[in-house]
């Protein structure tokens, strides 16, 4: 089993005209993801070079109309992408994973009120993210394919990278993953912790769940009271920037410790209320996780 993405994804790119859009439309295609469109403004039946089997469309309600598309990624560059997130939710995409990093807080407010306001059914992964991947089945964003494993262990990390390393000591442990969800680290961005776990909670395919949280925030304080709540499923997390000074962003937007709140301790302290086992470093993640499944 799965959430939000697997073999009956069917993925339109938008930006899939620019460098980085092309190179991770063919990694996904390499995959197995079912890439059936691509949309750039303008360039409507033009052909991508080693894209050429994927029809390029002006529009994404093109893309839906005449390809059947039902997910889309973004490629698209910080000024323009809040604009292409709505246009994709007004096509009826359903699943919209938005990689552009640097989209302006402003832009993602006003998008967060509209998909609320009018599109309430459609899930928004980032901005500012890997992206998600169902290991064998399908793989949407910029994460390195070969590192997942299928299995049974939910993934959900505000930390790009760190979901890298998780993944990969899983699966050197014999652990694999139903699906991984980089939800990333703007302080405005779509799906949190609390909407991914309730999807593992509830997806009959996963047996235990890591998180992945940062200092900055509260989001990990709420999703400690959530899992304590209601998800009876093992849990194990890492919090990142233990080490960070107060006042100090450290690599995400939305990873600054301010105002007396969003320190690790507190997050750490909050996790280990809802007896979440917190791995203690990075390097110890998996066998965090290992020794809490048995």
């Amino acid at each position: 089993m799965s959430v939000l993405c697997g073999f009956n994804t069917r993925l339109v790119v938008q930006g899939m005209s620019g460098a980085a859009g092309a190179f991770h439309a063919k990694q996904m295609v390499e995959y197995g993801t079912r890439v059936v469109a691509g949309v750039t403004p303008g360039k409507g039946g033009s052909k991508v070079a080693g894209l050429e089997q994927v029809p390029m469309y002006d529009t994404v309600d093109e893309a839906v109309r005449l390809a059947g598309a039902n997910a889309s990624v973004i490629y698209v560059p910080p000024p323009f992408a809040a604009d292409s997130i709505l246009e994709a939710a007004a096509a009826g995409i359903d699943l919209i994973v938005a990689i552009t990093e640097g989209i302006p807080a402003r832009d993602m407010v006003r998008v967060k009120y509209v998909l609320e306001r009018d599109y309430p059914n459609a899930v928004l992964i980032g901005p500012n993210c890997p992206g998600i991947i169902t290991p064998g089945q399908c793989k949407i964003g910029i994460m390195p394919g070969y590192i997942h494993k299928p299995g049974s262990i939910g993934v959900v990390s505000r930390s790009g990278t760190l979901t890298y390393e998780i993944v990969h000591q899983l699966t050197s442990l014999g652990l694999g993953q139903s699906t991984a969800i980089g939800i990333g680290g703007d302080p405005v961005k779509g799906t949190d912790f609390i909407e991914a776990l309730g999807w593992f909670a509830e997806d009959p395919g996963t047996s235990a769940i890591f998180m992945i949280g940062e200092i900055g925030g509260d989001s990990e304080e709420r999703a400690a009271q959530f899992i304590k709540d209601n998800v009876k499923k093992p849990v194990a997390a890492f919090i990142g920037g233990q080490t960070a000074p107060p006042g100090k962003r450290m690599g995400h937007a939305g990873a600054i410790i301010s105002g007396g709140k969003g320190a690790a301790s507190d997050k750490i302290a909050a996790l280990k209320a809802a007896n979440i086992a917190v791995s203690p470093t990075p390097a110890e993640m998996g066998k965090t996780l290992a020794q809490l499944i048995g």
